[in-house]
């Protein structure tokens, strides 16, 4: 059986189908998607992890069930960590996907 990150994982997998250059990565604990070698989105206990880019942070933070990325004790900009609560609507998590996807895609390709 399949716990809560493997089950978003699958959704999360589903959603960026279609999106080249994609790759998984084990980071922060959980897995990471990165497109063109930049992490887009990615999974750390339950919590879904988004790229929004720094001029989408105060929008993105706006949302319920967001709060900033902090893994080390620093906030990283441009990043936020969405609970359950943000995302349990495929609808949802079509939206911070995409937001995701679009952010990355603007940054070259490492």
């Amino acid at each position: 059986m399949m716990n809560d990150d493997e089950l978003l994982a699958q959704r999360i997998r589903s959603e960026l189908s279609q999106v080249a250059s994609l790759t998984e990565k084990k980071m922060f604990g959980g897995v990471g998607f990165l497109i063109r070698g930049n992490m887009a989105c990615g999974i750390n206990k339950g919590r879904l992890i988004v790229r929004v880019g720094q001029e989408n942070d105060e929008k993105a933070l706006a949302k319920p069930y967001t709060r900033p990325f902090d893994f080390s004790g620093k906030p990283m900009a441009g990043w936020v960590m969405v609970d359950p609560g943000g995302y349990d609507s495929g609808e949802e998590l079509k939206n911070w996907i995409k937001l995701a996807v679009a952010f990355t895609l603007t940054l070259p390709a490492k």
